[in-house]
C-alpha cells in the first residue's frame, strides 16, 4: 500500500507507491552502451589530458609543481563552461519594474574531475575523490570572496538520463547573484529549526535514522549514509554528519579523506543493485553573503547547516503530476532500497 511522507528538509511531500513499480512506462529507455555514447560525441574529448587547447583557459587546477597552466600534468582542472548560462563578465545590474530581471551575471564553471577519460565516478580511486573535493573547496572559497555572488550550486550529472552532455567525468558550479526560492526556503527552515531546538535539523534526522536503523546504509568516521525517509528518487542516498565539520569551502583534508572511501562504497553498492546507472549528485552550499539572508543565518552557518551530499539515481520517468505539483512519486520504498544496499560484498 502506498503512503504519503513528509520531507522535513524540503518542506514537501513524497508519495511512496510500490504498486506503480511495474507499470509499463515506468522505466527509462535502455541506457546507451559506452560505444554508442562515444559514437554520438566527438572523438577528440576536450576534457582529456593533452587536449587543453580545446577548452577555455583554466581558472584553477591541481597539478604537478613543474607543469604549466593549460598544459599536461594536472589532476583536476577548472575551466569556464563553454556554453555558460551566466558569465562573470556580464554587468552586475538589477532591473526593477513590471519585468524585473538581473543582467546575466554569475559564474558557470566546469570541474574536469580527472585527466583520464573516466565516464563514471565508479572508476575513480580514493585519491581522485579527495582531489575533487579539494578542488570544489578551492573554487567555492574563491567565489565566496566575490560579494556579488549570493549562492553557489554544485552538481554532477552522470549519464544521458541525468542530463550529461559530455561523457568525460565532470562537475559543474553555477554561482548566482540571487538565492533560488527553493534553496532560500530550505535554509530559512534550517535556521528556524536551529534557533528553536539549538541543534541542526540534519542532526535530528540522522539521530532518528540511527535509532530506527532501517534506512542506514553505511557509516564511516563522522559520516552516515542513509536512504532518506521521504526519498524522492528510488535508491536516493544522503551522506551527512551529526558533527559540525564545516561547509564544502571549509571542510578539512581529514574529513575529505574519511568521506572519500564512503562515497565510493555507496556508489559500488548502488552499482551492485542497479548495474550501470545514471544519477545526479548535489552538494549542499548555504548562502554566502550578508544582505542576501538574515545576518544570524550566516554567523551560525556551521552549527545550523551540515555538509551533505545527495545522490539521486535517475531510474524512472517523471511526468505531469510531478511537474505540476512538485510532489514526487517514488515506486520503491527507501527501507527496501537500504536493505538491498546493505547486503552483499562490495569488493
Amino acid at each position: 500500500m502506498s503512503n504519503i511522507r513528509y520531507d522535513r528538509i524540503h518542506d514537501n511531500h513524497v508519495i511512496i507507491a510500490p504498486e506503480r513499480l511495474h507499470r509499463p512506462d515506468c522505466y527509462l529507455s535502455k541506457a546507451p552502451t559506452n560505444r554508442e555514447v562515444e559514437d554520438f560525441f566527438d572523438k577528440a574529448c576536450p576534457f582529456c589530458e593533452g587536449n587543453e587547447a580545446l577548452t577555455p583557459h583554466e581558472i584553477f587546477a591541481i597539478r604537478e609543481e613543474t607543469s604549466l597552466a593549460n598544459k599536461k600534468g594536472w589532476q583536476t582542472r577548472v575551466i569556464p563552461n563553454l556554453y555558460k548560462a551566466v558569465q562573470i563578465e556580464a554587468p552586475y545590474q538589477h532591473h526593477h519594474g513590471a519585468f524585473e530581471y538581473w543582467e546575466g551575471f554569475g559564474a558557470h564553471e566546469v570541474i574536469v574531475d580527472t585527466p583520464k577519460h573516466y565516464t563514471s565516478m565508479l572508476q575513480w580511486h580514493e585519491a581522485d575523490v579527495v582531489a575533487w573535493l579539494q578542488t570544489l573547496r578551492a573554487r567555492v572559497a574563491d567565489l565566496r570572496r566575490d560579494h556579488r555572488i549570493a549562492y553557489i550550486s554544485l552538481f554532477k550529472n552522470e549519464g544521458v538520463h541525468a542530463g550529461a552532455t559530455q561523457t568525460h567525468s565532470h562537475t559543474q558550479l553555477i554561482g548566482l547573484p540571487i538565492i533560488p526560492k527553493l534553496q532560500r526556503e530550505v535554509f530559512q527552515r534550517t535556521y528556524d529549526y536551529y534557533n528553536h531546538h539549538a541543534h541542526a535539523l540534519l542532526v535530528s534526522e540522522i539521530s532518528n535514522e540511527e535509532a530506527n536503523g532501517e534506512r542506514i546504509v553505511a557509516q564511516k568516521g563522522d559520516f552516515t549514509a542513509y536512504c532518506p525517509y521521504a526519498s524522492a528518487y528510488p535508491f536516493e542516498v544522503m551522506i551527512s554528519s551529526k558533527k559540525a565539520l564545516g561547509q564544502i569551502d571549509t571542510l578539512s583534508d581529514k574529513s575529505m579523506e574519511t568521506l572519500a572511501p564512503l562515497l565510493l562504497l555507496i556508489l559500488k553498492k548502488l552499482k551492485r543493485q542497479l548495474g550501470c546507472f545514471d544519477f545526479n549528485l548535489s552538494i549542499a552550499t548555504p548562502p554566502l553573503q550578508e544582505g542576501t539572508v538574515e545576518r544570524e543565518l550566516l554567523y551560525n552557518v556551521d552549527e545550523a547547516c551540515r555538509f551533505a551530499i545527495r545522490i539521486m539515481p535517475r531510474l524512472y520517468k517523471h511526468a505531469g503530476f510531478e511537474v505540476s505539483t512538485e510532489v514526487m512519486i517514488n515506486p520503491v520504498s527507501p527501507e527496501f532500497c537500504a536493505k538491498l544496499l546493505r547486503e552483499g560484498n562490495d569488493e
